[in-house]
């Protein structure tokens, strides 16, 4: 055998392994946790982010775990910001940071377009804020996704529903003092609870029901199971759901990678926000026909208790949010 042909072929092989070992190295695979159930919207845009970024040729690879499977929305935010979870869909709760209640401000937004121009552009004041925040904690957000108006699923007719009157039950809300203090100016008695708890809570009649979700998902998730006979239409405010990510694992990314994550999420927001848009009214026909009752007030009241709830709640918010937040999102043409 001629000793320099057997080497040099050594060479080569060595270095091709070294290339594909490099290359391989290259590629990484991020978590991405999310809350919707597996069969939801969300879930699918979600999977459709995954399959855009592959898509995109840029050596990345994103597992999807939908339904909780990577703790619950609550838990998901600290996660990422400590770099334990890559990407996640959920709502950023004020349990980290008492500002992030402005989240949470209700008939801040007064329909689809509002939801448009404030909360989707990423250029509005309200996601500077949201991004000033999260920067503290090394979370970065891609996109956001309200997905209509949260209303009150309820397990009977609550009295006096459309006054400001004592409505004879007690609902949950989530971790929010300004939710709570929301709910009980309208009348509710209200229960704060984790999102994993609320349907066995209105199943076994802890509680009569929950403020929680849109027209869509509550047929998806309580309609669908033959829980709950009606739903409040308030309008108070938006389900929001982030797409945020680590900053830790975004500064692992090349510019190409981060490049095609942020363009798949902002394709998922616009589409799911369409979605959402034209379906809402479609999955309200679709409460009636499985037997729920959709209780709507009349545009006199729902000045009256927007005028009401922004009077006697927004200013409780100072001390959590700050003034300084509320000062901006209002001159910046909140509702």
């Amino acid at each position: 055998m001629n000793f320099t042909k057997f080497t040099k072929g050594l060479t080569v092989g060595a270095l091709s392994v070294l290339m594909s070992t490099a290359a391989f190295a290259d590629e990484m695979t991020l978590r991405f946790a999310g809350v919707f159930p597996i069969d939801h919207q969300g879930t699918k845009m979600m999977e459709q982010v995954a399959a855009d970024v592959a898509a995109a040729g840029v050596d990345l690879k994103i597992d999807v775990f939908p339904a909780n499977q990577l703790g619950s929305g609550e838990a998901l935010f600290e996660d990422v910001a400590r770099g334990n979870i890559d990407l996640a869909a959920a709502f950023i709760y004020a349990d980290t940071d008492p500002r992030l209640e402005f989240l949470s401000m209700p008939f801040l937004v007064g329909g689809w377009d509002d939801m448009n121009n404030i909360m989707r552009n990423m250029d509005s004041e309200y996601n500077k804020i949201l991004q000033e925040i999260t920067d503290d904690y090394g979370v970065s957000v891609i996109a956001q996704n309200p997905e209509g108006f949260v209303g009150i699923v309820a397990t009977q007719e609550p009295t006096n529903w459309n006054t400001f009157d004592d409505k004879g039950m007690n609902i949950r809300v989530w971790s929010s003092n300004v939710v709570k203090s929301m709910v009980e100016e309208l009348g509710f008695q209200a229960t704060t609870m984790a999102w994993g708890d609320i349907f066995p809570a209105i199943q076994s009649g802890i509680v009569d029901g929950a403020i929680c979700c849109t027209k869509t998902a509550t047929y998806s998730i309580f309609a669908k199971s033959d829980v709950g006979t009606h739903f409040v239409e308030y309008n108070s405010i938006s389900e929001l759901t982030t797409f945020y990510a680590s900053q830790r694992t975004l500064d692992k990314l090349n510019d190409e990678q981060r490049a095609a994550l942020t363009a798949a999420m902002t394709k998922a927001s616009d589409d799911f926000f369409a979605y959402n848009r034209e379906n809402d009214e479609v999955f309200g026909q679709k409460l009636i026909e499985s037997g729920y009752t959709i209780l709507s007030l009349n545009d006199e009241e729902q000045a009256a208790m927007a005028a009401h709830v922004q009077e006697t709640i927004w200013p409780l918010m100072a001390e959590s949010v700050g003034q300084d937040i509320i000062d901006r999102l209002l001159s910046a043409g909140g509702s």
